[in-house]
């Protein structure tokens, strides 16, 4: 059993954009990072990721578009899919993986 604060477990990271695994479950990773309100470059997985805002705002670009994920809103990006972060994402977020 485990328990985690995941806001004081992002304050905690030395650099934003750089997550860290706070639990496994069932196959997939929780990571947990520090948006610091910069840009993060294009990307794109061979598996959906999950982008879970604890807090704050997160920028998720996606073919030129623009979505605004809000604190509590759940984002999945299916596999394939390149995807980034635009300006002004700043808060908590939690990231599911495999």
């Amino acid at each position: 059993m485990s328990h985690t604060n995941l806001k004081v477990a992002a304050a905690q990271l030395t650099d934003a954009w750089t997550s860290t695994v706070v639990a496994r479950v069932g196959g997939v990773n929780l990571k947990v990072l520090r948006m610091d309100g910069t840009p993060y470059a294009d990307e794109s997985h061979e598996y959906p990721e999950g982008l879970l805002v604890i807090d704050g705002l997160l920028n998720l670009t996606i073919d030129g578009t623009t979505i605004k994920v809000n604190s509590g809103e759940l984002f999945v990006v299916p596999s394939g899919v390149v995807h980034g972060v635009g300006p002004g994402s700043a808060g908590t977020l939690v990231v599911f993986d495999v």
